[in-house]
């Protein structure tokens, strides 16, 4: 998936987002040279309020006709209980994650993010049970529609899921790994000193 031409993401925030994992997965993605927009989801002026209050103020929100949705590599949902309610049911947020997948283009979730997934409609458009992780506590909200793994990070094609803000970081850094390649995932991971290898 990899190429030299510059790579750009979407990470989608609302009301009640998990801080932690939206600005890990940005600063990370950005480290790596790929052009994130911040996408705010049904907030349409100002900062998006985030689960423990920080507040994150976005570079667009969605709808706005200056962000060429399509032009986009990969789509990002992080996690977040209020924030994960919001994008689940935003009719937008899962016609673009649907779309995205159908492309092939990079489609990412967190923590209870990967419910967005599911509301998406994704796994009902493959012939094969996709493979998943999320929080423990939406496990069993998805383990019937999906191949569920107890695994830190799981690719699966196109689709990349994780646990929560303790994986953010490996989480990033295959991101960074699927668009950009290998080699400049390890660039942007040795200053982090880590205590992982990728």
């Amino acid at each position: 998936m990899a190429n030299s031409q510059l790579k750009k993401a979407i990470v989608f925030v609302a009301e009640g987002t998990e801080e932690m994992e939206a600005v890990i997965i940005i600063d990370v993605l950005r480290r790596a040279g790929i052009h994130v927009v911040v996408l705010a989801v049904e907030v349409s002026s100002g900062p998006v309020t985030c689960s423990r209050g920080v507040k994150i103020t976005p570079d667009a929100y969605i709808g706005d006709d200056s962000v060429k949705i399509g032009s986009f590599d990969a789509v990002i949902v992080p996690g977040g209980a209020g924030g994960t309610s919001v994008l689940s049911q935003n009719a937008q947020v899962r016609s673009i994650l649907a779309e995205f997948h159908a492309q092939r283009k990079i489609v990412a979730a967190i923590c209870a993010g990967t419910l967005a997934i599911k509301t998406a409609g994704i796994q009902s458009k493959v012939p094969q049970p996709l493979r998943v992780t999320s929080h423990p506590s939406v496990k069993a909200q998805l383990e019937h529609d999906f191949l569920y793994k107890d695994e830190r990070v799981v690719v699966d094609s196109n689709l990349v899921t994780s646990r929560g803000p303790g994986t953010t970081l490996e989480f990033a850094l295959k991101l960074v790994s699927l668009l950009v390649g290998e080699e400049k995932a390890s660039e942007v991971a040795t200053p982090m000193v880590l205590n992982f290898s990728l």
